[in-house]
């Protein structure tokens, strides 16, 4: 299983628009092969500062199987206006304890 992790940065006074939109985008993310779980979250310290996890099963899933998708062109067009900057996206896996 893989952790994609994102720290979303959405633009002044559009965090309730962002966080309407990203109500709509997640059914696309959710319908997506390879999709197991995600969350957001809403930093208390930071206004407009939100983190994203999304567990896959695999890290084709997310880079190809939904990125490369029509079904990503919707999501960009939902959620990507609200970012500045662009967030970066980083992949973990769980380490054997």
């Amino acid at each position: 299983m893989i952790l994609e992790a994102a720290m979303l940065n959405v633009k002044n006074g559009m965090e309730e628009d962002f966080e309407e939109a990203f109500k709509q985008a997640s059914k696309i993310i959710s319908s997506m092969d390879g999709y197991i779980t995600h969350q957001l979250q809403r930093c208390l310290e930071t206004p407009g500062k939100y983190l994203l996890l999304v567990h896959w099963s695999d890290l084709e899933s997310h880079t190809v199987g939904f990125r490369e998708s029509v079904e990503y062109q919707e999501w960009k067009r939902l959620t990507h206006h609200f970012y500045d900057p662009f967030p970066t996206v980083d992949h973990f896996e769980q380490v054997s304890l």
